[in-house]
């Protein structure tokens, strides 16, 4: 298997952006930012959590690189920054003809067995 793009990803980034993406609030927080630049409280809002606890979470996605804030007067958005899961997307494009010539096997055997199991009477 040829692991082209992995090498010239950042490891530590790497692993980052997969421990930002290993939190159900943390994917929710950039599905949101997805949409548009949004403050902290207004990504609090539909979560049971308080300010500080979001905040928390948007320090891991600033870590890996996945959101930075701005100023914009009183106001300090946050803002989705795609970046790293494109990274992300091409180490795991990767393992795509692993995984499609392994259900091509699959695919296979079924048939095989398929064949090598018809039904008494000759029926198909």
């Amino acid at each position: 298997m040829k692991l082209t793009g992995y090498e010239s990803a950042d490891p530590d980034r790497l692993d980052a952006t997969f421990a930002a993406l290993a939190d159900p609030t943390r994917r929710a927080i950039l599905s949101r930012l997805a949409a548009g630049d949004a403050t902290v409280t207004e990504l609090a809002a539909p979560f049971a959590m308080s300010q500080p606890a979001i905040s928390k979470h948007l320090k891991v996605l600033e870590r890996a690189g996945l959101v930075s804030r701005s100023r914009d007067a009183q106001r300090r958005p946050c803002r989705l920054e795609a970046r790293p899961l494109k990274v992300a997307i091409d180490w795991l494009e990767n393992y795509r003809g692993y995984w499609e010539e392994s259900y091509r096997r699959l695919d296979a055997l079924l048939a095989e067995r398929r064949r090598g199991h018809r039904p008494p009477g000759g029926g198909s």
